[in-house]
């Protein structure tokens, strides 16, 4: 085809059973105009070399399997292009402060951890039965929390933060604008339960405001205002324990 060009694609290659340390492998790669940075790694994969091992699963920037280091900034690799860095070379790298597993895939365990320690999904402390029917929202009550619930936990934004390079005990932007969601949705109950792990060191007040997690983010979450409105309950949870008789703030 005449748009057919080639590209030297420049891979962090780690294999923790045989290498002392990472390596750079470099590869020609052929694309044209919709030849993705994941299509580029699938085709060293598939005609290059078999061994090198990456995630992936849909291609369309919804499962946010395929997240890694595309020179230096956190990118999913389906919704990046190569005609985008051509005619220089591109570097391809794991996602930044989690551990290896091998060459491009990461370790999510810490971030697994945290994320279930943010309880997302909603809790009731009464159910109502079937017979009446759904847990009605109006517009303005969905609209509260519906940004942040676009979150396709990719990682992005941990490899963005600095504080978790520094610290990984922080819960992270993913986490907490995950229990921000859940703590602004008018179904749940369960905020009280939550606040403790809000208030706490490795909480929102963990982070210093850099802002690049919401910068890199592909579906426009926008963590940090996230982790900013966590600050505010927060405060407001702190006075309202000196208000009431029970303390803090219950929904």
């Amino acid at each position: 085809m005449p748009d057919r060009r080639e590209i030297d694609i420049e891979v962090m290659r780690y294999n923790p059973e045989t290498d002392s340390e990472p390596y750079i492998q470099s590869f020609r790669v052929p694309f044209d105009e919709d030849t993705s940075v994941l299509m580029g790694l699938q085709y060293i994969k598939d005609h290059l070399d078999g061994s090198l091992t990456f995630r992936w699963s849909c291609r369309m920037a919804v499962c946010g399997s395929c997240g890694k280091m595309v020179n230096g900034v956190p990118k999913l690799s389906c919704k990046a292009f190569l005609r985008d860095y051509y005619p220089g070379k591109l570097r391809i790298e794991p996602l930044e402060h989690f551990p290896i597993v091998r060459d491009l895939a990461v370790d999510q365990t810490d971030f697994l951890e945290k994320l279930e320690a943010v309880k997302p999904w909603i809790i009731r402390k009464d159910e109502k039965p079937l017979s009446e029917g759904t847990y009605l929202q109006t517009p303005e009550e969905v609209s509260s929390y519906l940004q942040f619930s676009s979150c396709i936990n990719c990682l992005l934004c941990y490899s963005a933060c600095p504080q978790y390079g520094l610290d990984n005990s922080f819960t992270g932007p993913a986490a907490l604008s995950l229990l921000h969601r859940y703590n602004a949705d008018s179904r749940d109950e369960g905020k009280s339960e939550r606040m403790p792990l809000v208030n706490s060191e490795e909480g929102v007040w963990g982070c210093t405001l850099v802002g690049y997690c919401s910068e890199v983010c592909p579906k426009q979450v926008d963590p940090a205002a996230a982790v900013n409105r966590g600050k505010v309950n927060s405060t407001m949870d702190y006075f309202l324990r000196f208000l009431t008789p029970r303390g803090g703030v219950d929904s």
